[in-house]
């Protein structure tokens, strides 16, 4: 939803998405803008408060906005790995503890349906465990033995809040999907293929793994071939896609677009030169926005707080070249530039200051 704004509502966009990457609470809604037409914010504000698209851990151990529906389907297919990516933090910690028993000390303290801070939550079952300390404790309760969510406010347009975590089951009260039987299928793995490539393909296995987080989806792969076409790219690596899925022509322009932070379209994929230099790698782990001019990452993006006037403070957009600009590329960036302080200054400013190419 790039290549041109779409006009599916905020929920089918969540959805078509695979979820958006939320640890950074209003980014998402800059996500939604640059692929929406005419997206309005509160309409994803009114679907987080009327529990139609939650915030969890989930793809790759991070926070992600995705909907209810979603998480129910998928969370107990990305329970082991969970589990084992907290350890991997904190194993030496954790070492002595029995985390079946952790997950039912958590849900004995939630059972009153009160949410809880992370830390709240790792107090309450300290006294059991007090060797870990209750950072190990609350990350493996709230990202890795119990099915959990944020709560709104946070994560509502223009508000701050602290994170509060109920159970899924408490919020959307039903408790997620169990994993099918053990039949050496993996449909709910299928599944995430499916959608992964109708977002994001065509793409390699080593993609899908690195949008995922999960090393066992090999097997799904293996059970879709035959529905999948594949191509080659110019590495000779082999690329997966769905066979009604659109493939636009190379030489197709791509208009400007600002996207978030630890957007999907860069870390989405294990090969991210597809739209962002070797060079420039570091960008897409380090939380900065960028700027994407003919597909391509050439810029970042911030917002410089306005100082107070008669008029109120007016934010800037500014942009920051990583190449250098032609004259219309710099005009096309200073447009969209002037649309988005427009919308995340809910109509208030408009200014935007490219700088100086390197």
């Amino acid at each position: 939803m790039l290549l041109e704004r779409s006009e599916l509502p905020p929920l089918e966009a969540v959805s078509h998405l695979c979820g958006l990457q939320a640890q950074e609470p209003q980014e998402p809604f800059t996500g939604l803008w640059s692929r929406l037409r005419g997206f309005q914010p509160g309409a994803l504000s009114d679907l987080l408060t009327g529990r139609q698209v939650v915030r969890t851990h989930l793809m790759r151990r991070t926070v992600h906005l995705v909907t209810a529906a979603d998480v129910l389907a998928w969370r107990a297919r990305h329970n082991a790995m969970l589990r084992q990516r907290v350890l991997g933090v904190y194993r030496r910690e954790l070492a002595g503890v029995d985390l079946d028993e952790l997950a039912a000390a958590g849900r004995d303290v939630l059972a009153d349906g009160e949410p809880r801070s992370m830390a709240q939550l790792a107090r309450a079952v300290a006294d059991r465990w007090p060797e870990p300390g209750t950072r190990p404790l609350g990350e493996m309760l709230v990202a890795g033995v119990l099915s959990m969510v944020q709560l709104p406010p946070r994560g509502v347009w223009r508000q701050k809040a602290g994170v509060r975590n109920a159970l899924v089951s408490s919020w959307l009260g039903r408790e997620i999907d169990p994993l099918p039987m053990e039949d050496g299928s993996d449909p709910v793995g299928q599944e995430l293929v499916r959608r992964y490539l109708a977002a994001y393909g065509p793409a390699a296995t080593a993609d899908v793994r690195a949008w995922s987080g999960l090393a066992g989806l090999p097997g799904a792969v293996a059970a879709l071939r035959g529905e999948l076409v594949t191509f080659r790219d110019e590495r000779g690596r082999e690329l997966l896609d769905l066979p009604d899925a659109p493939r636009p022509d190379p030489e197709t322009p791509a208009p400007v677009r600002f996207l978030p932070a630890f957007d999907n379209a860069i870390l989405g994929y294990d090969d991210r030169t597809r739209i962002i230099d070797d060079a420039d790698r570091g960008l897409s782990v380090a939380g900065s926005r960028v700027v994407l001019v003919d597909g391509r990452v050439a810029a970042t993006w911030d917002v410089e707080p306005g100082t107070e006037s008669a008029k109120g403070a007016e934010d800037t957009v500014v942009v920051t070249p990583l190449r250098a600009f032609s004259r219309s590329e710099r005009a096309e960036v200073a447009e969209e530039g002037e649309e988005l302080a427009a919308f995340l200054s809910d109509g208030e400013s408009a200014r935007v200051r490219v700088t100086a190419s390197p």
